[in-house]
């Protein structure tokens, strides 16, 4: 029952004696649950399925509705549907705001799972924890996501600072570069690849040769080239994204300069930059969480079921996001199943602290614990080869 439809003797005497709301269960005498009713799930996030990064957001909007109505179709969780509300931010932090605020203050969800961007995440968070509510494997990896601990945040990315000291250090160790430089766009995120690659070269006593910032909507590249090029780069590490990746890598294109190693992280991993037909994309890396995978390849009977399944619905092959989305969204289903019947967001977070030994449908470990939230703790190396992604290194940290 709503507080607007308590009875009026109930209203009268509220101040003076208290009057228990009619809980998820349909029993007087508990507080209610917000984004839980006796047949009903309600959870969202703020996305993006318009802007800059939508090749992310459509992505892992598929995945996790994929994955819900699955659990929908079995009957739904301890006999409630599950209902995953998305509003379309575009990417910018003042919608972002508002978005947040309609989904807990209106909607009431029971947590925001899979909220996409960083700072768009770092804007909303602050007031979201005030409000109580949970933060489940948001769609970054920024640092703020996993340090300092929340008890509300729950992360299953790589985290790009760590991702990019682990390329430097082994791009240097391993592959014998001398001279890292850095393109990165003025942003929270292009700060986050900026800082693990100043902090593992300063660990290292190596000097980085040149550094590159650029906005996100820059689209010119030729000067950051030439001057990266003249200071003798064998290694650029990239805080960027899908376009402004394809950008740089094509300048470097044109240019003819090909004896370096272009190095990124799963922000700007997608077939999308495989596909360039100049070919520009040829021997670019990525750190990333779990590797693309294709549907030519040779896959478990379960996962070739599940690609089918996605082309079935979506009339395309999963990419990464699509990956991440579905397995979020599984995450979120198995912490529901171990919640049980009186679920609320203190039942949740413990439920998904319980989880120690889980393993995807693509064949990758996560854990958590009551003092780690941090889910993934190494990085795979996937580069371009022949226009496709392949996997050259497996459980990488720094």
């Amino acid at each position: 029952m709503s507080r607007l439809s308590l009875p009026i003797s109930c209203v009268a005497f509220a101040l003076l004696a208290g009057c228990g709301e009619t809980d998820s269960s349909g029993q007087e005498g508990s507080v209610r649950v917000d984004g839980v009713t006796d047949s009903e799930i309600v959870i969202g996030a703020h996305t993006d399925l318009t802007g800059p990064i939508a090749i992310w957001g459509t992505g892992i909007a598929n995945g996790a509705r994929m994955r819900f109505g699955e659990a929908n179709d079995a009957g739904g969780v301890h006999g409630r549907q599950i209902r995953y509300i998305l509003e379309d931010a575009q990417y910018q932090v003042p919608r972002a705001v508002s978005a947040a605020n309609k989904l807990i203050k209106k909607d009431k969800i029971l947590a925001m799972v899979m909220a996409i961007g960083t700072p768009t995440n770092n804007a909303v968070m602050v007031q979201q924890f005030k409000d109580g509510v949970p933060n489940l494997f948001p769609v970054t990896g920024a640092r703020s996501m996993v340090e300092p601990f929340q008890k509300l945040m729950f992360s299953q990315m790589g985290v790009y600072y760590e991702e990019m000291r682990a390329a430097v250090r082994y791009f240097i160790e391993e592959k014998g570069a001398t001279t890292p430089c850095v393109v990165y766009q003025d942003t929270d995120y292009g700060q986050e690849v900026l800082d693990g690659v100043e902090d593992q070269a300063a660990e290292m006593g190596i000097t980085i040769a040149a550094r590159s910032a650029h906005q996100p909507t820059e689209s010119e590249f030729t000067a950051a080239i030439i001057r990266m090029r003249a200071a003798g780069c064998d290694l650029v590490l990239m805080g960027t994204v899908h376009r402004d990746t394809i950008l740089v890598l094509e300048a470097a294109r044109k240019a003819d300069w090909s004896d370096v190693a272009w190095v990124g992280n799963e922000a700007a991993y997608g077939q999308v930059i495989a596909d360039q037909e100049s070919g520009s994309g040829e021997g670019y890396y990525a750190f990333v969480p779990l590797a693309l995978r294709y549907a030519d390849e040779e896959l478990s009977p379960e996962l070739r079921d599940w690609f089918n399944r996605y082309w079935e619905r979506y009339g395309e092959y999963p990419g990464l996001p699509a990956m991440i989305g579905y397995r979020g969204a599984d995450l979120t289903v198995h912490a529901f199943e171990i919640a049980g019947r009186e679920l609320n967001r203190d039942s949740l977070i413990a439920a998904v602290e319980s989880i120690d030994d889980y393993q995807d449908l693509f064949g990758y470990q996560l854990q958590y614990g009551p003092d780690d939230h941090k889910g993934v703790g190494s990085s795979v190396l996937s580069q371009i080869q022949n226009g496709r992604w392949v996997t050259v290194g497996k459980s990488i940290s720094y």
